[in-house]
């Protein structure tokens, strides 16, 4: 490796060190916001019934993006707050962390609605299973697997949080197994509402309590 290359590096280790209790301030807000998104957002979905496999997905996707386009303001206003650049190096790093695993999240949903153009019966029976089930579950461990990757350039708590998603994810997963005695049940707005609303939500509110005893001692 350069010099200068291992300088950069050793200079973007240490000032995400130096920031973590920054940041730690920074995801209470934007924890409990994305976790306020997702609760409202499952909950007239499942109001709305929007059961069609691609309204479902198309409607997740629109959730995702104002949730995005709202943690980022808020970074963005973080940053101009302390008077630093919005993209500096550790935002880069974070960013580039989370990246593979949402890109997978967003190329699962668009080929979920592709799949379910088929118009076989045996694809009829599985459809609301596959987008309302796995699909959400799915959302959920790839997402867990990008918090999980944040958390290496953020704080340790990150990392916990997408540890307890992946677990969750998976364990949906296998919970949510057809057998002759528990039938294809769709609970796609149930889960997006618990990992995506209600997980976050305790998340920030875990954070904002536990930053304000910090701020008090």
């Amino acid at each position: 490796m350069e010099p200068a290359v291992a300088a950069d590096h050793l200079q973007t280790i240490r000032t995400l060190m130096e920031r973590s209790a920054l940041y730690r301030r920074a995801l209470a807000p934007i924890t409990t916001y994305a976790g306020t998104l997702g609760l409202a957002a499952a909950a007239l979905g499942y109001a709305l019934s929007l059961s069609r496999p691609a309204l479902f997905v198309g409607y997740w996707f629109a959730a995702a993006a104002l949730g995005l386009t709202g943690a980022l303001l808020m970074v963005r206003r973080q940053a101009w707050q302390q008077a630093e650049p919005f993209w500096s190096p550790p935002t880069r790093r974070v960013a580039q962390a989370m990246l593979p695993a949402l890109t997978a999240g967003f190329a699962l949903g668009v080929t979920t609605i592709a799949w379910t153009e088929l118009r076989s019966e045996a694809a009829a029976e599985w459809q609301p299973w596959v987008v309302l089930t796995c699909l959400p579950l799915a959302w959920v461990i790839l997402y867990g697997c990008a918090i999980h990757a944040a958390g290496f350039y953020t704080t340790r708590g990150m990392r916990l949080f997408g540890f307890i998603l992946i677990l969750g994810g998976c364990a949906g997963l296998l919970a949510s197994i057809p057998t002759k005695t528990r039938p294809l049940t769709p609970n796609g707005w149930i889960i997006m509402g618990f990992f995506f609303g209600v997980l976050h939500l305790a998340y920030g509110v875990y954070l904002y309590f536990t930053e304000s005893k910090r701020t008090e001692s």
